[in-house]
């Protein structure tokens, strides 16, 4: 007997690849698309800022649109998730509520409640993959019950898994023809998609990112049209400092689910089999979805993920508590212009370049302000588009070397790593634009600067710009020697994720010496020697399983 389900969009916000709506469609007469938007509930989980708040909200909008299109729409019901699932599982008589898989805690709570609910009033749930290119359960078992911690290992098991299914058809008009969403005028004003100032959130001054699977389709397919910079992709050789973003972009897109990795991968694999040549993972396109998919692996069996005590992967460090500069941090006060200029951005648009991520994280923790990598996280959690738990933790224990990462001794520069690829500092001038008339040569040491050519810039340091809130070349060296003594201490924490000839911040070092450009690193003679000296570059091959046990 068909049913009368509720479907419930969490974060596939996509009518493309959607295996969960679809087989809803096959199995219903009637469907309520529905979006749950408990307040409550995200900010008790997650930290989201405005931007953040915009971009789901134009999400939601543009599936709603999209679902108009089709002679059906998006009900948006607000509160409790609880309380108001009950009343319209009851008020509309529904027999099935179906629900996207996903990895995190609290969805996994929301899951149980979810089934008891079914239980107790009477409906099914029905729960399939669509936001992971694989099952990570099925990658779980496949590696005797636990999580591959290193990406090699995570390869190899995917050479055995194969490659990802392939997206499910697109629905289409076709599909709602046979079905009927109840829709009339006053449901869809009841359930609109709330406005930003509905919620008191204030309206996002950045146009460089608009939410939703169309704009999302938009950008993807700009991206595979250009398909020799795809083949020839290398993630270290994109600028982290371009004032366009030069890598896809597409990452706030699939964080939503706006975007189906699965279509991006199979698109990808069509192109490279056409090509003669093209990169390999890890640093290929496909080579970050799989990343991407390690991360997540990793999370969903691995105790507090997103902590450091009570995290079994994570080293256990005695970071400094300084509330003070860490606010300096976050507000783009360090006194360091490359430093600050990437905070800046990252508040004003939501996003920022990987190598980007890597200075300010590197800066807040194990390079020069020793402060934990959680609280980075959350700042990054409120302030990036792509903030997505199992990714979002995932980087900051590599880029902070509890976990995953293990060349600390490679402590990124907050001078001259923005320095390599912007040596005008446009990217300065334009993110920070009070040292925008400070000539080419003290852009990004402006505490150098005479006191006549402040002056002429109308930027005095100390009064309209901090002086350099630390000594790197003091700081960096004491905190080489902390995290020394940390990882000899907990050598075998270290040891589980070790996995240096997968280490995407190792090629990047390594992609500067192939370049013949200085390593950004400490100023530190010996680590600057041992960089300098490290010229051997081994090409990334594809693993033969024959030669790795599973288990």
């Amino acid at each position: 007997m068909p049913h009368r389900t509720i479907h419930i969009f969490r974060k596939g916000l996509r009518l493309h690849d959607n295996p969960t709506l679809l087989a809803a469609l096959e199995s219903s007469d009637v469907i309520f698309p529905v979006y749950l938007l408990d307040k409550n509930f995200v900010s008790s989980n997650t930290n989201i800022g405005s931007n953040r708040w915009n971009f789901l909200l134009q999400s939601i909008e543009d599936l709603h649109c999209n679902l108009q299109k089709l002679n059906s729409c998006l009900f948006v019901i607000r509160g409790d998730y609880k309380k108001v699932l009950r009343d319209y599982v009851q008020k509309w008589n529904i027999t099935q509520v179906t629900i996207d898989l996903e990895i995190e805690p609290y969805y996994r709570e929301m899951d149980d409640t979810l089934k008891a609910m079914g239980h107790e009033l009477g409906f099914q749930l029905l729960s399939l993959v669509s936001h992971t290119l694989y099952d990570v359960r099925r990658i779980i078992d496949m590696n005797c019950g636990q999580a591959p911690l290193t990406y090699k290992k995570f390869l190899h098991i995917l050479s055995i898994a194969g490659d990802p299914e392939l997206p499910v058809q697109q629905i289409t008009e076709e599909h709602f023809k046979k079905y009927m969403t109840p829709a009339n005028t006053y449901l869809i004003e009841e359930h609109r998609v709330p406005l930003p100032e509905d919620l008191a959130i204030p309206r996002s001054k950045s146009s460089n990112w608009i939410g939703g699977e169309s704009h999302g389709l938009r950008r993807l397919e700009h991206h595979l049209e250009k398909q020799g910079w795809i083949s020839e992709f290398k993630k270290p050789q994109t600028v982290p400092n371009s004032l366009l973003p030069s890598t896809t972009g597409l990452s706030p897109y699939f964080n939503l689910g706006c975007l189906s990795v699965r279509v991006f991968f199979h698109r990808l694999s069509k192109i490279y089999a056409q090509a003669k040549n093209h990169s390999l993972p890890p640093v290929s396109l496909q080579g970050q979805l799989l990343w991407r998919e390690f991360f997540y692996t990793v999370a969903s069996s691995t105790p507090n993920f997103t902590k450091m005590v009570g995290n079994p992967i994570c080293l256990q460090i005695d970071w400094y508590k300084d509330d003070e500069k860490l606010n300096r941090w976050r507000m783009a006060q360090t006194g360091f212009p490359w430093i600050d200029a990437i905070m800046t951005q990252l508040r004003e648009e939501g996003w920022i370049h990987h190598l980007a991520r890597h200075a300010v994280a590197c800066f807040l923790t194990r390079g020069d302000l020793w402060i934990s990598w959680e609280e980075g996280m959350k700042v990054f959690e409120e302030l990036l588009l792509d903030a997505d738990y199992s990714i979002n933790a995932g980087n900051w224990m590599w880029l902070s070397a509890s976990a995953f990462f293990h060349h600390y001794t490679r402590i990124l520069c907050p001078v001259r790593f923005g320095k390599r690829t912007d040596p005008d500092g446009n990217y300065i001038r334009k993110y920070l634009p009070l040292l925008k008339d400070l000539p080419v040569k003290y852009i990004y040491e402006p505490w150098t600067a005479p006191e006549e050519i402040q002056k002429q810039a109308k930027c005095i340091i100390g009064q309209d710009y901090p002086f350099p809130m630390v000594d790197h070349k003091v700081v960096s060296e004491h905190n080489l020697q902390l995290m020394r003594l940390v990882r000899e201490q907990q050598h075998n924490t270290a040891q589980l994720t070790q996995d240096a000839a997968h280490d995407p911040m190792e090629l990047d070092i390594k992609d500067c010496l192939r370049q013949n450009k200085e390593p950004d690193v400490s100023e530190n003679s010996n680590t600057k020697r041992r960089c300098l000296e490290d010229t051997s570059v081994e090409t990334v091959k594809s693993l033969d399983p024959c030669k790795l046990k599973v288990c």
